[in-house]
C-alpha cells in the first residue's frame, strides 16, 4: 500500500472535435495526465492551494477548447527526507506526462528521478534550476516581495499603533532554513525595514519543521518578550501558531504569499503576494497547448504583476493608517515603475 495521501481532483473532459493538424508539442491525442506534488499539506497552506487551483484553471480551459485531461492532486506530506521516493513513486506509474510541483527544493530531488524517466516533465514553481530538459521552474522575486513585507513592517513598528514599541526589532519565523530564506528572504526583509530606518534588527526564529503550530506560538511569545513588535511568519502549518501569540499577546503580523487580513483582523498589517495561482495557470495551458519553453529557468517579479502588495482590503485600510499606507503606496509605485530596481539574487 502507498503511504503517501491521494487527493484526487479529476477532470475528466468530454473529447471535442479536434483536428489532428491542430496537436501541437507537449499534448495528447488522447488524454493529458497530470500529477500535482504538494511537499506538503494543501489545506492551510497558500502556496500549494493556489498551486492547486493555477492547475485546475488550466485545465479546465482546455476542456472548454475540447482537450482531454486529468489532474491528480499528491500530498507528499512535511517529511522532506521522504518527499524524493515519494516522487519516485508517482514517476513510476507511467500514467504522468506532466508533474507539477512547487518548492524550491523540489529541482534538486526531482532531477536524479527524472533520469529514469525520460518522457515525463516537470514544471516547478518556486523554484530555480538550470541543465535539465525536463524540468522547468519559475522563481518569484523574493527579495522584492520580503522588501515589501519589511518596509511596512518597520513602518508599523515605528508608528503609534496600538502594540508598536520603540525597539526597532521585527522578527520572521521560518519553517526551515534553506539557501532562498537565508540568501534573499531574510536579508531583504531587513533591507526593506532599514529603508524606512537603518537601526533596525530583525530577530531570525527557526521551527524546524512546517507543521509544528505550537512551536510557533512559543517562538512568537519569545519574540515579543524579546522586544519583537511585527513578525513575518513563512512556516507552513505553524504560522497558525504565529497567529494564535499573535492574538494573544499582542503582536502585529506581515503576512506572506496571499492576502492574509482575515487572517487576525485588526494585527494584519501587510500581505506582500505572489500570484502564484495565475503564474501556474498559465505555464500550464502553455505546456498543455505546446507552446511551454521547457528546460528553462525563469525569474518574475513586481513589473510583469507577479508580485504585489494587497492595498485595496477594507481590513488592512482599517487596520493601518493613512500615513502609512501612502508611504507603501509610494514604495509599490517605485518598484512598478521601475525607479526602484531590487534584482532577484
Amino acid at each position: 500500500m502507498k503511504k503517501y495521501i491521494l487527493v484526487s481532483v479529476t477532470i475528466l473532459c468530454a473529447l471535442a472535435i479536434v483536428s489532428c493538424t491542430a496537436k501541437k508539442e507537449g499534448t495528447s491525442a488522447e488524454s493529458v495526465d497530470i500529477a500535482v506534488f504538494v511537499p506538503g499539506i494543501v489545506s492551510g497552506s497558500p502556496v500549494y492551494e493556489m498551486l492547486v487551483a493555477g492547475v485546475e484553471k488550466a485545465v479546465a480551459a482546455a476542456h472548454a477548447q475540447g482537450m482531454n485531461a486529468t489532474v491528480q492532486v499528491i500530498e507528499a506530506g512535511t517529511q522532506q527526507a521522504e518527499w524524493g521516493t515519494k516522487m519516485t513513486s508517482v514517476a513510476a506509474e507511467g500514467r504522468y506526462e506532466l508533474i507539477i510541483s512547487s518548492n524550491p527544493a523540489m529541482p534538486d530531488i526531482i532531477d536524479p528521478v527524472s533520469r529514469q524517466f525520460p518522457s515525463i516533465s516537470f514544471l516547478i514553481f518556486d523554484a530555480f534550476f538550470e541543465g535539465n530538459p525536463q524540468i522547468t521552474t519559475f522563481r518569484y522575486n523574493q527579495r522584492e516581495q520580503a522588501y515589501l513585507s519589511g518596509y511596512m513592517s518597520a513602518l508599523v513598528s515605528t508608528s503609534s499603533m496600538q502594540f508598536a514599541n520603540a525597539d526597532k526589532k521585527i522578527g520572521l519565523v521560518a519553517g526551515q532554513e534553506y539557501p532562498a530564506m537565508n540568501g534573499i528572504i531574510l536579508p531583504s526583509f531587513l533591507e526593506g525595514a532599514r529603508a524606512v530606518d537603518p537601526a533596525f534588527t530583525v530577530d531570525f526564529r527557526v521551527v524546524g519543521n512546517w507543521y509544528d503550530a505550537a512551536k510557533g506560538a512559543e517562538l512568537a511569545r519569545a519574540m515579543k518578550t524579546a522586544g519583537v513588535d511585527v513578525i513575518m511568519p513563512i512556516s507552513g502549518g505553524a504560522n497558525q501558531g504565529v497567529l494564535s501569540a499573535a492574538r494573544d499577546e499582542g503582536i502585529y503580523v506581515a503576512w506572506f504569499d496571499d492576502n492574509g487580513y482575515a487572517r487576525a483582523p485588526g494585527l494584519v498589517i501587510s500581505s506582500s503576494i505572489m500570484a502564484q495561482e495565475r503564474l501556474v495557470s498559465e505555464k500550464v495551458a502553455a505546456f498543455l497547448d505546446g507552446t511551454l519553453a521547457k528546460g528553462k529557468p525563469s525569474t518574475v517579479g513586481i513589473t510583469g504583476g507577479y508580485i504585489g502588495f494587497v492595498a485595496d482590503d477594507p481590513l488592512y485600510i482599517d487596520t493601518v493608517p493613512e500615513a502609512l499606507r501612502l508611504r507603501m503606496n509610494e514604495l509599490v509605485r517605485r518598484l512598478e515603475s521601475g525607479e526602484l530596481v531590487l534584482e532577484s539574487n
